[in-house]
């Protein structure tokens, strides 16, 4: 098999294969212009000499190249992101994996359950699940084909308008900010399972230096503890969901209540029921659902540091859909079978263990010993694998705000060790607020800052759908072919416009439940109006920042016409290069092109 090298036009670029179906060919560029990290001591690659804090001269131009671009300027600002590329494809299938999965799933799920019954979180998971399919697929098409600083950010920026593109950025920003001392909090109640004689807010200054420690190692100590950290998490799940099934046929130990010495079923569906709260209910799990995959776009800015998008993001993209139906949706019908929906010990329950998980009141019940801790354990670990990809998220959208010109040059400082070291501190900063918990107004001031963000999620998604649509348009406009793209969504464009219109719809479900909350609505037209704000407040603070960039720079969406396609671009295959390529692919034994389709690219 030829390796895509050979298709391109070989004049003034070098050809490097890797691996059997991996082609790639390096732009050429005098050597001495990019920063060459290898040449460094072992200490500063790693982050443990003060050599490693200072700035980096220059990009290493290490993202490879497909195809023949020796018409673009490697160096030209925005082709080669300032970051190294450190992490293998074992971390970015990981963190696609397993990088999500956390309290949503572990505790999120008890009042999920609790609002919608087994029956609405099936529905809830399931619908915007196949919207988060839709996601990664677009983000995998445009991520591969342009791996740049910031990634869905700047892609924002140019396939939909600036001012847009900047709001969403300081939304992202602002939820990652946000949600660090959030996990910090969630941290310290969690190990409050065990033993409640270290106050929390000990607690959370030891969480919060676990974070900073590995910070330390920049981005190689995110992807490892993200790596390890999935594994468990996974290895845990799986392991519930054998246990789930076991204990729902009847064969679980008789040192429990007995609730599963007998055989389950479908028991909890007849009585109390599949539903909780009829069409109120799920449209409350829509919401509890939507939030849990925070984070799954993580995988678009994790593609500037790896070194060949082109073969890590197909196999991470897919992922998602593993995770999605294999570990969420059989999670919950495990949940939904074995526990009713009006269990007094799930998120909600007035006995004094509100904030126990679904996955230990199971075990609990079932009286097995050990494995209680062993989940928890887990939370806790999934606590502080969230915290760190606050840290990892909200700084690399900074630097991509300060490299694009819109937050203070500083932060555009990537040091040697590939850290963009005041974007990291700047996010670690936001930490102590954890401490406000310890009084007692503390829980209030979180509400509103946990509101400042609340939607941002789901304004990240639908504009990745909206990009992905104006891609595609202009990509057709401007002469070019969907075969000429190395990976294609699988939905397309209507994927994207399907995926658009989920999103509106969560933000449609939103609105109505802060408007008509279960329980109903507060007679205090005070208490209303503030449970609506705490709702939807991050949407007039992203319609302020928009309009607050128009006014300052005046900018409107580009014609597709106009629409920059090539700064940043990693492919550059022609058409019958594609065609060649695909067509020697289709000759591999049938096993093969069905691991291809369902794993990889």
């Amino acid at each position: 098999m030829r390796s895509m090298s050979e298709y391109a036009n070989k004049e003034g670029s070098s050809s490097n294969k890797e691996g059997s179906d991996v082609y790639v060919s390096t732009t050429a560029a005098p050597q001495q212009q990019f920063y060459d990290p290898s040449k460094e001591s072992f200490w500063t690659r790693a982050g443990l000499s003060w050599e490693s804090y200072k700035r980096a001269p220059g990009t290493t131009g290490g993202l490879k190249v497909s195809g023949n671009a020796d018409h673009i300027d490697p160096l030209k600002e925005g082709s080669n992101p300032m970051l190294q590329q450190k992490m293998k494809p074992r971390h970015l299938q990981m963190i696609a994996v397993g990088g999500s999965i956390g309290t949503g799933l572990f505790i999120g799920t008890g009042q999920a359950l609790r609002n919608g019954g087994p029956l609405g979180i099936l529905i809830a998971w399931s619908l915007i699940g196949v919207m988060l399919i839709n996601v990664t697929q677009c983000l995998g098409e445009m991520c591969i084909m342009y791996p740049v600083s910031g990634g869905f950010y700047t892609l924002a920026i140019r396939f939909l308008d600036e001012g847009f593109g900047v709001s969403l950025g300081y939304n992202y920003l602002l939820q990652w900010t946000v949600t660090l001392p959030v996990e910090l909090t969630a941290a310290g109640i969690t190990v409050q399972y065990w033993t409640g004689g270290v106050p929390i807010a000990g607690w959370i200054t030891i969480f919060w230096f676990l974070i900073i420690f590995v910070n330390i190692f920049g981005t190689l100590g995110f992807a490892e503890e993200e790596f390890w950290s999935s594994c468990l998490k996974l290895f845990v799940v799986v392991m519930f969901i054998f246990i789930g099934i076991v204990m729902n046929c009847g064969a679980g130990p008789d040192t429990g209540d007995g609730s599963y010495t007998s055989y389950v079923g479908g028991r909890y569906w007849r009585d109390p029921g599949p539903l909780a709260n009829g069409f109120k209910g799920v449209c409350a799990v829509f919401v509890t659902a939507a939030f849990s995959f925070a984070g799954t776009e993580l995988v678009g800015l994790a593609a500037t540091e790896t070194p060949d998008p082109r073969k890590t993001m197909p196999a991470a993209v897919k992922g998602t859909f593993w995770r999605i139906t294999v570990i969420y949706l059989s999670s919950l019908l495990i949940i939904g079978l074995n526990l009713p929906y009006n269990d007094e010990r799930l998120l909600g329950g007035n006995d004094g263990t509100a904030g126990t998980s679904p996955f230990v009141i199971m075990i609990d019940k079932a009286g097995i010993a050990g494995l209680n801790h062993l989940i928890n354990v887990t939370i806790c670990i999934s606590v502080l694998s969230i915290g760190l990809s606050c840290v990892y998220a909200g700084s690399r959208v900074l630097t991509a705000l300060a490299e694009t010109g819109y937050a203070p040059r500083v932060f555009a400082y990537v040091d040697k060790s590939g850290r963009p070291l005041w974007s990291v501190l700047f996010i670690l900063a936001w930490g102590p607020i954890a401490y406000v918990n310890v009084t007692a107004s503390g829980s209030d001031v979180f509400n509103w800052l946990l509101a400042l963000s609340g939607l941002s999620t789901l304004f990240t998604w639908g504009s990745i759908c909206l990009c992905h649509i104006r891609f595609r348009m202009a990509w057709k406009l401007q002469g070019h072919s969907i075969e000429e793209l190395p990976f294609r969504a699988m939905g397309g464009i209507y994927g994207s416009i399907f995926g658009c219109v989920l999103v509106v719809l969560v933000l449609i479900a939103q609105f109505y439940i802060a408007v008509w909350p279960i329980g109903g609505t507060p007679e205090d037209p005070r208490e209303a109006a503030e449970a609506f704000f705490l709702s939807y407040l991050a949407a007039p603070i992203l319609l302020g920042i928009w309009i607050a960039v128009f006014i300052w720079k005046r900018t409107l969406p580009k014609a597709l016409k106009d629409i920059d396609l090539d700064t940043g671009r990693k492919s550059w295959l022609t058409v019958e290069e594609m065609r060649e390529y695909r067509a020697e692919r289709a000759l591999a034994p049938w096993h093969v092109k069905l691991f291809r389709a369902l794993f990889t690219n």
